[in-house]
């Protein structure tokens, strides 16, 4: 049986050196709610766990002088529902990530965990998609930043190399009247999977005509999609029934989902133009100013 090790590294460099000179299967400890699950089912048998937690940087929240925000990859999500500034700017984000398990998991759920393990039905990654932020990798060639999106590539897989991790997110600063939103829909009442996830963001002008949109759907395809045609039917209207409806339909034109115990490909397929419906509605109001409380 081959012997699991185990290191904790408190530089950047190390961390680097330890994931690139592995020989066999490394994997990166953020939160660890979903890797200690994987090794304890013998589903992942790595020959070395890196653990990131002691990294400078990698945990923490910054509001930088322009409204905008630095995340650290390992920041919990108990760290994240419990800052101020960034729920007032990112209320979807936040209520996404604060959606992941039970308090105990809150503890130590991270933002990089759940974007890593490249699940199609992760809870914050939908919003984070829709916030447009970016992730800022290091790795053997240095540091690179890119948008969220770009990271998972298939169930269980991401795009970085080998070497690579998460040191934090990037979320932009909020212009005058933007509002988002994050919404599931589970079988249960909490501590469930995703049937369907949506997050949108959106930006209105004075008149309450979007002028900037992202919507991301969640669960309905082997990654979390980016639906830029959703995106289009928001952007020049108000929110009005003909606008609902395009998304809706939008929505739905998107969804590659599978046959499985939580539901249908007819069924989710239409829960997702549902839910976008919705949460546009929760996006927009925020974006004009209308208080909602947590989305969930």
């Amino acid at each position: 049986m081959p012997t699991l090790n185990y290191a904790a590294p408190t530089s950047l460099d190390d961390a680097v050196k330890l994931l690139a000179g592995a020989s066999g299967l490394a994997k990166v400890l953020s939160g660890g709610t979903d890797l200690l699950v994987q090794l304890r089912s013998g589903r992942l048998k790595p020959d070395l766990i890196v653990d990131t937690k002691k990294l400078p940087g990698i945990s923490g929240i910054k509001k930088n002088a322009d409204g905008s925000f630095v995340v650290g990859a390992a920041t919990p999500g108990a760290v994240i529902e419990a800052n101020a500034d960034l729920k007032a700017a990112w209320p979807g984000v936040v209520e996404a990530m604060d959606l992941i398990g039970s308090t105990q998991i809150q503890g130590r759920a991270s933002l990089a965990g759940n974007l890593c393990n490249a699940s199609p039905a992760a809870d914050s990654v939908p919003a984070l998609y829709a916030a447009g932020a970016t992730a800022v990798i290091v790795g053997p060639n240095g540091r690179r930043e890119v948008p969220v999106e770009q990271v998972p590539a298939a169930p269980g897989r991401t795009n970085l190399a080998k070497g690579e991790f998460i040191l934090e997110f990037r979320l932009p600063a909020r212009p005058a009247r933007s509002g988002d939103a994050y919404l599931r829909f589970i079988p249960r009442t909490e501590m469930d999977i995703a049937v369907v996830g949506c997050g949108i963001s959106v930006t209105l002008d004075a008149n309450g005509v979007c002028t900037a949109a992202r919507v991301s759907l969640g669960a309905v395809a082997p990654t979390v999609l980016l639906v830029e045609p959703a995106a289009k039917t928001l952007i020049g209207h108000k929110l009005d029934d003909a606008t609902l409806k395009a998304l809706d339909a939008a929505a739905q034109a998107a969804c590659k989902p599978i046959d499985d115990k939580r539901g249908t490909i007819e069924y989710r397929t239409k829960v997702a133009g549902v839910l976008a419906r919705r949460v546009a509605a929760i996006a927009f109001d925020r974006a004009m100013g209308v208080a909602h409380g947590a989305t969930h």
